[in-house]
């Protein structure tokens, strides 16, 4: 039995690299639709919180993206 460890290790790294990449993203999101203050702003000249929100919603979109392409990757013949 011969193991290729060049391929299993890049099988590690992307999957690290990826797995980070998603969490991160998944964080911002959760930022983005943590509450601001009452008139739209973070306070101190922050972003608004529609910019925030939007911002959230790509992100969540970009987490759907990826769990949809993985799950297609799995099931694709």
């Amino acid at each position: 039995m011969d193991i290729d460890w060049a391929a299993l290790g890049q099988v590690f790294g992307v999957s690290l690299v990826a797995s980070v990449g998603l969490v991160g993203v998944f964080t911002l999101g959760i930022l983005g639709t943590s509450a601001g203050k009452a008139d739209g702003s973070q306070g101190g000249g922050g972003t608004p919180v529609l910019a925030r929100r939007t911002g959230a919603y790509v992100c969540f979109a970009l987490c759907a993206a990826a769990v949809a392409y993985g799950i297609y990757i799995i099931t694709a013949p």
